[in-house]
């Protein structure tokens, strides 16, 4: 099943690339400049947490974050 590729811009397009993702779409807000583009994106990536981490941090069941 397809989706919609990667639809980014200048750096974060780049960055998205080389993390492996397939299918975003991404809006640069504020700065042009390139190098604080990928920062952010790079950083937005490694913020990223899985449903187990939340429900870990919150001391909860998984089951109990899809209710």
């Amino acid at each position: 099943r397809s989706g919609t590729g990667v639809i980014a811009g200048g750096a974060v397009r780049t960055v998205l690339e080389l993390a492996g993702v397939r299918n975003v779409l991404a809006k640069q807000l504020g700065s042009n400049n390139p190098l604080n583009n990928a920062r952010a994106a790079a950083n937005a990536l490694a913020s990223l947490r899985t449903f187990a981490d939340v429900a870990e941090e919150r001391d909860i069941p998984l089951e109990s974050l899809y209710i």
